[in-house]
């Protein structure tokens, strides 16, 4: 087990190695130093760009990152939930699952082709593109579309050979490999002057590291009771156990989905910016005011979307009546509850209300950096501080599933 966690550990770091390897490849007819300094000048285009992992300041090849890929995800999320072939093709297990990615991957590609569109429309109204022909253009579309794609690919050898989620584990490398650039920007807005902002801006970020991890960690436990049964002359059963619900069962998924979604309307205005029509030109322009991350509409907006896509990833990931029917099946029973439709009932009540209380609490933490850019004035926490988070949850994550194998590799030493 422990060759397995190593061939999986450098399987990890070549994938790593590969995806920052190819952000440093730009794709022609931008001008990179002139797009570098107009990131640096807009919070919306910096927070998209550290998503990406830098590779949007870069204009790479990977400039869209896997944005297209989660906005597919969430379309096909929705669209299972409402349209019953779908809906039933996700309760055929691993098949219903393979094909669902199937139709992911190739939603993307449209998507990845209007997004890099609107991109080079909002970086030509901005006077950042060379002149290109539409062949060039054209060029530059499908350059940028092969790149989310091949990025989709790593992603998923990565879930299947490395460790921990494929998609989570490139949006981390990203994060990390401009996290010090984020806050070496942050450090140097601070002097002798503004020394208590500075002993703030620490003390916020321990705190929210350390609220992460007590959330993630947090979990309530449902007793569960084994009923006693006899088999010749063998006693089964009597004994007592847990069922321990986490108040974050979505991990940090909702947060991605949530950035993807808050972000879609700064990014279509930028498209239509460049479109020549006076009256849709002024339209865009009022939806990037509106939309701005310091604005109170973006940060409602982002909190909701938060809180919404907490409760529909939980729905998706937990199934109380699966649950229930288990239990059952073996025997237990949550005392004072009935099995059946009574303990579905109980687990979805207790459910509902340990998720509304991490729901909340990843909203606050989400727009917590634009209460604190407004207390301390440093714009860059903003991006530091939603870093920060998916950093801390895929961490915890990835670190879980390296223990389990190493506890694996201990059973197996025992049944040896």
């Amino acid at each position: 087990m422990v060759d397995e966690l190593r061939k999986r550990v450098l399987f990890t770091a070549a994938i790593f190695f590969i995806f920052r390897l190819t952000a440093h490849i730009p794709v022609p007819g931008v001008e990179t130093e002139s797009l570098r300094q107009f990131f640096q000048q807009s919070a919306f285009l910096g927070l998209l760009d550290i998503f990406s992992g830098g590779t949007l300041a870069n204009f790479s090849l990977m400039a869209l990152g896997l944005n297209p890929y989660i906005n597919a995800s969430i379309i096909l999320q929705l669209l299972t939930m409402v349209w019953p072939t779908l809906e039933a093709l996700s309760k055929e297990g691993e098949y219903g699952r393979e094909k669902i990615n199937q139709y992911t991957r190739l939603l993307t590609v449209p998507l990845a082709l209007f997004q890099a569109i609107g991109m080079y429309a909002l970086l030509k109204s901005q006077g950042l593109t060379t002149q290109v022909t539409p062949l060039e253009l054209l060029g530059m579309v499908v350059t940028m579309t092969s790149g989310t794609m091949l990025l989709v690919w790593l992603g998923e050898l990565l879930t299947e050979n490395g460790i921990g989620n494929g998609i989570s584990m490139l949006i981390f490398a990203g994060i990390v490999g401009r996290l010090p650039i984020t806050l070496g920007q942050t450090s140097s807005l601070f002097d002798a002057n503004n020394s208590f902002n500075l002993l703030v801006f620490l003390v916020m970020s321990i705190l929210v590291i350390a609220a992460i991890v007590f959330v993630n960690e947090a979990s309530r436990q449902i007793k569960i009771h084994y009923a006693r049964r006899m088999s010749g002359s063998k006693t089964y059963g009597g004994q007592t156990t847990y069922l321990p619900l986490k108040i974050n069962q979505a991990g940090v998924i909702p947060i991605i989905f949530a950035v993807s979604l808050v972000l879609l309307p700064s990014l279509l205005a930028g498209f239509f910016q460049g479109s020549g029509v006076s009256w849709l030109v002024n339209f865009s322009r009022e939806i990037n005011f509106i939309f701005r991350p310091s604005s109170w509409v973006y940060n409602l907006t982002y909190f909701l979307l938060v809180v919404a896509f907490t409760y529909f990833y939980t729905a998706v990931v937990f199934n109380p009546e699966k649950i229930a029917e288990e239990i059952k099946k073996h025997g237990g029973f949550v005392p004072g509850i009935r099995p059946g439709s009574a303990t579905v009932g109980y687990l979805n009540y207790i459910l509902t209300r340990i998720t509304l209380a991490g729901a909340f609490f990843l909203g606050l933490i989400a727009i917590l950096p634009s209460i604190a850019q407004n207390i301390t004035g440093v714009s860059t926490m903003s991006l530091g501080g939603t870093g920060i988070l998916i950093v801390v949850s895929v961490v915890l994550e990835t670190s879980k599933q390296v223990e389990a194998m190493l506890v694996m590799r201990s059973y197996e030493g025992f049944l040896t």
